[in-house]
Order: C-alpha cells, then structure tokens, then sequence
C-alpha cells in the first residue's frame, strides 16, 4: 500500500478506537503511526491495543510504527476547603508545603523542588495559563505572590513554571515503569514529556538501550532556549503546542513551530507537530476552516507528520478526522506552491559520501523519468537523509530489520518493503527494488528507478553506490551465473 502523500499522519488510540476493527479502519482511512497515551489506560489496555496493531500489521502486510507517549512528572496544586476558590488581578496569594486545605488566601504546591528553584519575578501558571502569578519572594517552603490574572481556583489545579528550569528530571517513577514495559512490548517510538534540557533525553535513551527510538516533545521554553542540543541527542522532536502555548504568549508559537522544523528537516530527523489540530472534530464531522489551514501551513512548512489526540482516541468521529486529515494533506501536495515552498526552504548538506549520494539521487530523479528512489537501509539513515532531500518522487526504503522498517514510518515521504530472503549483495538489492516499485504500482517494467546502497552490504553508514535501473531487472538477473 503506497499512500498518495508524504506527510505521515498520527493518530492517538483511546476509547474511541480501541477495538482491532475500529485500528484497521483507521489503518485503511490514512492513519501511519498508532500513538498510545501512557498517561490514560493500564498496561493491560496498551498491551491489547499493540497485539490490535500488530495483527492489522500482519494482515495489511506492511510496517506500522507504535508511539509510546510518557506522561512526564506532573504539578499539581492541592487541595481548598471549599472545593474552590475565587481569586482577582491585584491579591496576594499564598503557595506553601503546608498540607491543610486551602483558603482563599493560600494553597499547598506539594512540590519542594518548584520552591527551590523559584526567584523573584518569576511567573506562575495554573489549569493551563488561565490563572497567572507573580512571585513577590520566595523561600525553600513558601512562595508569595501577586495575582496577575484571576478567576477561579480549584482542587489539584496543574502549575507551569515557564521561567526557571526545575531540578526534576523528566522521567518520574511511573514513567521509567511504563518505559521498560513499552520497550519489552516491542514498540518502535518513545516521546518524552517534560524536556528540559539535552541530559533528560539522555536518560531515556540510555534505558530505552536501542530497543526504541527516543522523540522529545518541546513544550517548554527552556527545551526551546536550548533546542539545538536537544534535538542532536533526540532520534526525533514532537512540536507539543498544547503545553508550549501555556507556558509562552500564544503568538510565540506559530515562528517557533517554523523554526523548529525547519532545524529538524536540515538534522534529517522527523518532526511532528501536535495538539489541537483538528479538536473541533471531537464532537462534530467536519473540522473548522481555521483547523483546516493549520493543518495545511504545518504540511506547507515541511513537518514528517501531524497527528491528532483526542479527536481519534476519544471523539466522536475518528475515521472522519483521519480522513479529512488525509485529504488536506493530498490537496496541499498537489499544490504546485508546495512544491515551491518546499524547494525553496532545502537545505543542502553534502558533508559526507553519503549526503552526495542522496542529493544526487533526487536531482538525477528530477531531471529525468524516474520513478522512484530506492535505498537499501539498515539503521534508516540513508532513508532519512533522502527524505530530507524532499524529493518530487517517492522514496520506498528497503530493509531486513522489523525495527528499521516501523520506525521509518514516521519520516516523510517513506514507504517501506521488507525483502524476502537473503539479500547480502547490491544485485540482490536491485531485483529486490525493482520489484517493489512493481508491486507498489509506482512502477512498470518500462519505467526506471535510481537504486542507493552501500558497500560492503548490510554495514550501516556505508551509502556509496548510486545506479539508475530498470523496473524489470529480475529478467536480466533471473538468468545471471553469479
């Protein structure tokens, strides 16, 4: 199955889209990536929804990526004596350690480490920016502060902190547990909440051991002040604006977003932006034309892949979200200022052999009939470098790793085939793309293709060998002596 786009599209499982029937329509509609919240539902309930993926897996005959998305340590307020409580611009408002309920003067932040790390000036964020403070002074157990923002103020409220870093790391104790049962599943992708600096990705890397793919999610300031180093220890980035839009001004957001792609797409790693991207379809069939256009500017800026929450896992209409999404993304495609806006913003890295293979690839694709461009992989490297070429024709990357395979599913512009048999020379790769751009219907045995590949074969980081071929090229090597 060959989508009719480059954007890939992620959808969120949840009550709405548990069952194996509701995956496959989902599958079948347009969705590439299955996201499972780790911060709703048991392990019991994620490990159904895997073997439900899996199984579409088997039966469709093509790669599916899992997304494991961890919860992240969470702040929260405590508890008030009333339930809730009404708080105007101009009071003082009290946060302490003190467990007694609260009043309509102060509250607990059960949290020591936010009071450690508070100064003077600093703001306070609470149920998601809609209640907003200023620190006035501070101590180890105690914050006072001047309401910049009122309204109402009730149990167990969430804080932002968006001016300090704060000394916690962004994998709690659940999260390490809900890491190592991902892992031990088998999925392919793990998004990390609450990124603050370069050294929490470290971390779940290093837990994770190479048994999945690590995304950081920027939903802070400070992971955007330091973005670069973030991103050259991520295998990938998640544009999260749901929580970046609290903790920055709104307006922030939208040049952040271009930025962050743009870096992403230039380090050939995928990016993808989420949150609020079609909420409107929670409870009803057809998206808002503002939500149509965001999708529309997120596929025109570049992004590997745009995904939706709620809409699929809890709405309404989850198929028609996924479909309507999938047919923004043909429209813009076939539009012919994407191609130009896409074009336009290429970076051309040829530092290495291997970034003079891929761009070679694309312009020799572009300036003749080429019908698509093959690349046997074995980290997914090579592939992601041609993606980052934007190529005008499809990528199909090969490989004999599973874990390559999913993973390459949430890169732009990427189909993947798996070859049968032992494929151990670069002839072998050649058959074996020939005849995937055969039965993918990309190509006719009169059509050509440009194949890339390393060797020695099966060796990653060896791309060094480029060849334009025939799609029949079994009927020359069916016969070969070697």
């Amino acid at each position: 199955m060959h989508r009719h786009r480059n954007v890939k599209i992620v959808a969120t499982l949840g009550p709405a889209s548990d069952s194996y029937e509701m995956i496959r329509d989902l599958f079948d509609t347009g969705a590439d990536v299955f996201r499972i919240n780790m911060s709703h539902g048991t392990h019991a309930e994620h490990r159904a929804r895997h073997e439900a993926i899996r199984r579409v897996e088997r039966e469709r005959g093509r790669p599916i990526a899992i997304l494991a998305d961890l919860q992240g340590p969470k702040l929260r307020l405590g508890t008030f004596a009333s339930g809730a409580v009404e708080i105007e611009e101009g009071d003082h408002f009290r946060l302490d350690l003190d467990p007694e309920p609260g009043t309509g003067d102060r509250v607990q932040l059960p949290h020591p480490e936010i009071f450690a790390a508070l100064e003077p000036g600093a703001s306070l964020l609470v149920n998601d920016g809609k209640i907003r403070l200023t620190v006035l002074d501070c101590g180890a157990d105690f914050a006072n502060c001047e309401v910049m923002v009122g309204g109402t103020i009730s149990d167990r409220k969430g804080v932002n902190v968006p001016d300090v870093v704060l000394p916690l790391a962004a994998l709690s104790d659940k999260d390490r547990d809900d890491l190592e049962f991902a892992c031990e599943l088998g999925i392919d992708w793990l998004a990390l909440s609450f990124v603050q600096r370069p050294e929490d990705v470290d971390e779940a890397r290093r837990l994770a051991n190479g048994r999945a793919a690590v995304l950081a999610k920027i939903e802070k300031p400070t992971a955007v002040r330091c973005f670069d180093d973030i991103l050259a220890v991520s295998d990938g980035i998640m544009v999260a604006r749901g929580d970046l839009g609290v903790e920055l001004p709104v307006q922030n957001v939208p040049p952040i977003q271009k930025r962050l792609i743009q870096a992403c797409r230039t380090a050939a790693k995928p990016v993808i932006v989420a949150t609020q991207m079609m909420e409107s379809m929670i409870d009803s069939p057809v998206p808002t034309r503002a939500e149509v256009s965001d999708v529309a500017n997120a596929i025109y800026e570049g992004a590997d892949a745009i995904m939706l929450s709620a809409e699929s896992a809890a709405g309404s209409y989850p198929l028609e979200a996924v479909a309507t999404m999938d047919a923004v993304a043909i429209e813009v495609e076939h539009d012919p200022m994407y191609r130009q806006i896409i074009e336009n913003s290429r970076v051309i890295e040829r530092r290495t052999v291997a970034d003079g293979i891929v761009s070679a690839a694309r312009e020799i694709a572009e300036a003749t009939d080429i019908k698509a461009i093959c690349c046997f992989t074995q980290s997914g490297t090579t592939a992601a470098l041609t993606a980052r070429e934007r190529p005008r024709v499809p990528i199909l990357a090969l490989t004999q790793l599973e874990g390559t395979a999913r993973r390459l599913c949430l890169t732009w512009g990427i189909t993947c085939f798996m070859p049968e048999g032992h494929v151990d020379r670069f002839k072998d790769a050649v058959v074996n793309a020939a005849r995937a751009a055969r039965d993918s219907g990309i190509g006719t045995e009169n059509d050509q293709i440009v194949v890339t590949a390393g060797v020695p074969f099966n060796v990653p980081g060896t791309t060094n060998i480029l060849r334009v071929a025939p799609c029949a090229e079994r009927l020359i090597f069916a016969t070969d002596p070697e």
